[in-house]
């Protein structure tokens, strides 16, 4: 089923606006501390920089309060399902937005202009107001989905470029963590392998017998930040299961043809 016509699990929309808001007052609560040289450090994206990786974690959310600066569309073009699937298209844009936006403001100041402009406007925009991203107009709840996995896989992106430990907000790891599972399952349908990421997500996927009782014949097992890694191209499945990351059983539990799921 294509994604656009399956149907996505539906998410708690105070609780994710909310997790928004808590995950980038981490990350800002970070960023505030950094020092010129840990801005200039390599991150694990590329050429990008410290610096502008930060630039991009607040794009990312200055990005909600810019949508609801504009008319709303008339009409959705894009479910949350295709979101993980659609961003690749944009992502040579995104990193010129993110090279300037970082040379020409400090990150002090463009994390506070961001926090004051979603303090303001999120809590007053309804759920069903559609917004028009870069990929296309969505529900605003579902692209606040999308700011927790932004917000979480960046922010893993930051610890590990900085040796940083900043916390990750329980409902915007789960949501990360979710949305990434399911798409798992859109990119490979089927019922032959069941996929767990406890304590968030459980998923079947793959095509082949399907599972009806008792303990699947093909189960993949991995923790929240793993799965995340894997799925957005961080950690390799092979490096995975050598390090005992993820634990995989069967002959239809190898994921490693269908991943990253979002790249």
């Amino acid at each position: 089923m294509p994604p656009s016509q399956k149907r996505a699990r539906r998410y708690d929309h105070a609780r994710t606006r909310t997790a928004v808001l808590a995950q980038f007052g981490h990350v800002r609560s970070a960023v505030a501390g950094l020092t010129p040289d840990q801005l200039a450090r390599p991150t694990r994206l590329g050429d990008w920089t410290v610096r502008e990786l930060a630039a991009h974690l607040a794009m990312a959310v200055e990005s909600v309060s810019r949508c609801l600066d504009r008319p709303a569309p008339e009409r959705q073009e894009v479910t949350l399902l295709d979101w993980p699937f659609a961003t690749a298209q944009v992502a040579g844009q995104i990193s010129e937005d993110v090279r300037a936006l970082a040379a020409t403001t400090t990150p002090d100041e463009l994390f506070r202009r961001t926090a004051d402009r979603i303090t303001e406007r999120l809590p007053a925009a309804a759920e069903d107001r559609l917004i028009a991203s870069r990929v296309g107009a969505m529900r605003l709840g579902d692209y606040l989905v999308t700011r927790c996995v932004e917000l979480v896989v960046h922010t893993d992106d930051l610890n590990a470029a900085t040796g940083l430990e900043i916390p990750y907000d329980r409902q915007a790891l789960a949501a990360c963590t979710r949305l990434l599972a399911d798409a798992l399952a859109v990119k490979a349908p089927g019922a032959s392998t069941e996929v767990r990421i406890p304590p968030y997500a459980v998923v079947q996927c793959i095509e082949g017998p399907r599972h009806t009782r008792g303990t699947p014949p093909n189960v993949v097992e991995t923790d929240p930040l793993s799965w995340i890694r894997l799925a957005t191209g961080r950690t390799r499945w092979r490096a995975a299961v050598d390090e005992a990351l993820v634990a995989a059983s069967g002959e239809r539990a190898d994921l490693s043809d269908l991943l990253p799921v979002m790249g």
